[in-house]
């Protein structure tokens, strides 16, 4: 056989390998299953959505979700209204905790979350100000934003969205580089807080509040 022909045939994957990518798949295809099976049964808070890196998602740990939540509550109280911005695990925490007489609402680029009805509020930061609902200036008591990029050109829309939204409180989770745009923006400053990720990110982040907070 010449060289040629060796180099023409196929790439043959180890058994091992093959058996990985196996279970790679047949684990997907099951979070796909018990996706269309919670939907079908209106249990939405039992679904669980994978980050997709492509639009830059990093969830956060369960223990953060749970801090973070037990801050903006204790902030608006029972009948309080929030404003989640790009951090749907804090939603998802909000709705398994908040009492029925408070409101919380997502808005979300990443259409997979309307699922949630109408607490899904489609948005994209390059639109700041356009809404899939009709949502009123100063309409919620606290905004919670986590803006997908790091960057002055996402964090400025961003904080044109909160800043028509918020009657005056304000929490911002974000990398630690972006603190002093954020104080100029939104006149947040750095809690002791420092939120985590179920995954290791190479940038520190830290939760930024422009009121007398827990966090602190």
């Amino acid at each position: 056989m010449s060289d040629c022909e060796a180099d023409d045939d196929p790439q043959q994957l180890s058994a091992a390998t093959l058996a990985a990518l196996q279970e790679f798949y047949a684990e997907q295809a099951d979070r796909r299953q018990q996706l269309q099976d919670a939907i079908q049964r209106h249990d939405v808070g039992k679904v669980v959505l994978e980050e997709d890196w492509n639009l830059s998602q990093f969830w956060y740990s369960d223990d953060t979700a749970t801090v973070l939540a037990e801050e903006v509550l204790d902030v608006v109280g029972p009948r309080g209204s929030i404003a989640c911005l790009s951090c749907p695990t804090l939603y998802k925490k909000l709705r398994q905790v908040k009492p029925d007489t408070g409101r919380a609402v997502l808005l979300e680029f990443d259409q997979r979350f309307d699922i949630y009805g109408e607490d899904f509020v489609f948005y994209d930061f390059n639109n700041p100000l356009e809404f899939s609902q009709l949502l009123q200036e100063k309409s919620f008591d606290i905004v919670v934003a986590d803006p997908p990029y790091l960057s002055e050109d996402c964090l400025t829309p961003v904080a044109e969205t909160i800043r028509f939204l918020t009657t005056g409180k304000i929490m911002l989770c974000t990398g630690m580089k972006m603190e002093d745009l954020a104080w100029t923006l939104l006149g947040v400053k750095p809690c002791a807080f420092k939120p985590q990720h179920t995954r290791n990110l190479g940038n520190k982040f830290s939760c930024y509040v422009n009121y007398n907070s827990g966090l602190s």
